[in-house]
């Protein structure tokens, strides 16, 4: 077993994320794991992420405040407003980004599996 306690959750950053404070969870900095990791994100009110695709799936669950997702796939935008508990799935090759419109801070945890060996 691997207890990462929010106290001791490492931050790490990733390029495209602003006004975005990040923490690994499981995985990675965090401790072992063979097929998947976990991050907390905070975003600031106006914190985003620019609209990059990933070659794996990426699993979102807001579990505070109030978040916006626009997804977009061979050019169509598709967009959705997340709330407490709400969960989105974006697939491989699918573009993402997320978007804090509100004056409150919005908090999402991420599952994403590990790039496969290229």
């Amino acid at each position: 077993m691997n207890v990462t306690r929010l106290a001791d959750a490492p931050a790490y950053q990733a390029p495209g994320h602003f006004d975005m404070r990040m923490l690994r969870l499981q995985g990675r900095e965090a401790g072992p794991a063979e097929s998947l990791w976990l991050g907390l994100s905070w975003l600031l009110p106006g914190g985003h992420t620019t609209l990059d695709a990933s070659s794996v799936e990426k699993h979102y669950v807001v579990v505070e405040g109030e978040l916006t997702i626009i997804a977009e796939r061979d050019g169509v935008k598709e967009e959705a407003t997340l709330g407490r508990l709400d969960s989105c799935r974006i697939a491989p090759g699918e573009g993402r980004q997320l978007e804090n419109r509100t004056n409150r801070p919005a908090a999402v945890v991420l599952a994403m599996p590990f790039a496969p060996p290229a």
